[in-house]
């Protein structure tokens, strides 16, 4: 019988290429998250109330399941193809076994994917997201979560953005969409004190 959950943690796109410095699809920024990233990770795997999903991008070599809008884009600067290192999760964030993989193919995570299924399966109702970037594959999943009635809170020094003004304007964004916005220290007292769930959301008696 599977362990029901209540909180999943989604670790979005932190592959070799998208993370380190010599890479030239690296988001800047990125590399500075993974010790937090790692903190979040472990402090996740500590709780079992929570699911844990590390969320990837992988493409042919020619790009024929890439989205048309990146194909130029992709034909000259090629990245996160299928089987290559530059695809791998980096060694810090690597998954451990019960961990789910999930492969998209665009940038929300739950576009063409089976994440909502194995999430209502869990018992899942209260997502974590971490990881990069923030316009684009955070953005997109976040929007997507809040669309599927999920509570989404966003842990904002575990993702990142090439500038620090488009972090700040997403995550903007994303408070005035109904996402919560916490770094890791604000988020790590509530879950050590078991409240995984906004504020007021069958929360225990006194957390308001």
């Amino acid at each position: 019988m599977m362990a029901q959950k209540d909180t999943a943690l989604l670790i979005i796109d932190m592959q070799q290429d998208f993370v380190r410095a010599e890479t030239p699809l690296r988001v800047p920024g990125a590399e500075a998250t993974v010790p937090v990233i790692s903190s979040l990770l472990e402090a996740c795997r500590n709780s079992d109330r929570i699911a844990i999903f590390h969320i990837i991008r992988e493409y042919e070599p020619d790009g024929t399941d890439l989205e048309r809008s990146r194909l130029e884009t992709f034909r000259r600067v090629p990245g996160a193809i299928r089987g290559t290192a530059g695809a791998g999760i980096v060694p810090e964030l690597q998954p451990r076994p019960g961990e789910t993989v999930i492969v998209k193919p665009r940038y929300s995570a739950f576009f063409q994917t089976k994440l909502d299924l194995c999430l209502r399966r869990l018992g899942v109702d209260s997502l974590l997201i971490a990881g990069t970037q923030y316009p684009n594959c955070i953005r997109a999943t976040v929007t997507d979560a809040l669309s599927l009635d999920y509570q989404v809170t966003v842990i904002s020094d575990c993702c990142s953005a090439r500038t620090p003004e488009i972090a700040e304007a997403n995550l903007t964004d994303m408070r005035n969409l109904g996402a919560r916005c916490l770094t890791f220290a604000e988020w790590r007292p509530e879950a050590a004190a078991g409240y995984l769930k906004f504020p007021g959301a069958d929360s225990p008696a006194g957390h308001e």
